[in-house]
């Protein structure tokens, strides 16, 4: 009976910390372009030591990306919404725009920032890059 109840309490603990996390991610979705963007050149701004020029010019190139990459997630989530499946072709389009995207961010960043921050830059990219990996495999074998 103590060990059921204790089962139960953890349970309940574990729910609560995933709808707290979730709660965090959907706070995080409802900022505008704007709002992110001026959060990711502060964070660049921190690791990567950017002066007031390239402050400017990171913001305006993150900010296109930004607003870009929320309008196709909206129209992703709108044909989610109506029960629509991506088909294999979509899906193949929409990674290879993401691709693009990627290369022509890094290159505009390459204009930006110097050969020591551009380093920086791809190091903690790739940090981010298997994170997220890591991410997947564990939300595959839970599943």
């Amino acid at each position: 009976m103590i060990l059921m109840k204790k089962l139960i309490l953890l349970g309940l603990a574990v729910l609560s910390l995933q709808l707290t996390a979730q709660e965090k991610r959907s706070e995080l979705q409802k900022m505008t372009p704007e709002q992110k963007t001026a959060l990711q050149v502060k964070q660049m701004t921190l690791d990567l030591d950017l002066n007031a020029e390239q402050q400017k010019k990171v913001a305006t190139i993150m900010e296109a990306q930004t607003k870009e990459r929320m309008a196709k997630i909206d129209a992703l989530k709108a044909k989610k919404d109506k029960g629509e499946k991506i088909s294999a072709d979509e899906r193949y389009q929409l990674m290879n725009e993401h691709l693009d995207n990627q290369i022509e961010l890094k290159s505009k960043l390459k204009s930006v920032l110097t050969e020591e921050q551009m380093q920086k830059w791809e190091a903690k990219q790739e940090k981010m890059k298997s994170r997220m990996a890591n991410r997947k495999r564990k939300a595959a074998t839970t599943n």
